[in-house]
């Protein structure tokens, strides 16, 4: 584990213990969302933050500027002390890891699920609630399109992947072929 990470997962466990005790765990974890988006679809503004030329008392204010009201006072503050310590390329990986702290301790996990085809509102739901009942949480669910896996799905849940797919189940049954061909 990088030391990156160590810290970006420090920064999101202080920051879950403030939203927890404010009743506010889910609010912070879609401003961090909105703010880690924002930052990864505009390229001009992660460029902004991590020139040195550039105070970081002036970094704070554009941060400020641009979502301050969309964000709570904790959530601008954790940016304030980031940014401060020149970490401003951490944001990304204190949402991804505040999202994991927040998702255990509300009994929630966020699943990645890829299919060939798009499936239905009702459909992600069901898959959803399956994997939910496997897994004993409640699954947040998200598609991704991916039609390279030519039928059935893919779920990812954390850092366990259930294959379903047509080209998985093709390639398990190459390998086990070849491993009998020998």
């Amino acid at each position: 584990m990088s030391r990156d990470t160590v810290v970006a997962k420090r920064y999101a466990k202080a920051l879950f213990e403030l939203a927890s005790g404010s009743s506010i765990v889910s609010e912070v974890e879609a401003q961090l969302k909105l703010i880690a988006d924002a930052l990864t679809q505009d390229a001009e503004i992660g460029k902004f933050l991590s020139l040195p030329s550039v105070a970081p008392a002036s970094k704070i204010e554009v941060l400020k500027s641009a979502f301050g009201d969309k964000v709570s006072g904790l959530v601008l503050d954790t940016l304030r002390v980031i940014v401060s310590r020149g970490r401003q390329e951490l944001i990304g990986d204190v949402y991804e890891a505040y999202t994991k702290i927040a998702g255990e301790a509300l009994g929630q996990a966020h699943a990645t699920v890829y299919t060939a085809q798009k499936l239905s509102d009702a459909e992600l739901a069901g898959v959803a609630e399956q994997f939910g009942s496997i897994t004993g949480k409640k699954i947040i669910a998200q598609q991704i399109v991916e039609p390279a896996l030519l039928g059935g799905m893919q779920v990812r849940i954390g850092d366990r992947l259930y294959d379903g797919s047509l080209s998985g189940k093709l390639e398990r049954l190459q390998k086990s072929l070849h491993s009998k061909a020998l």
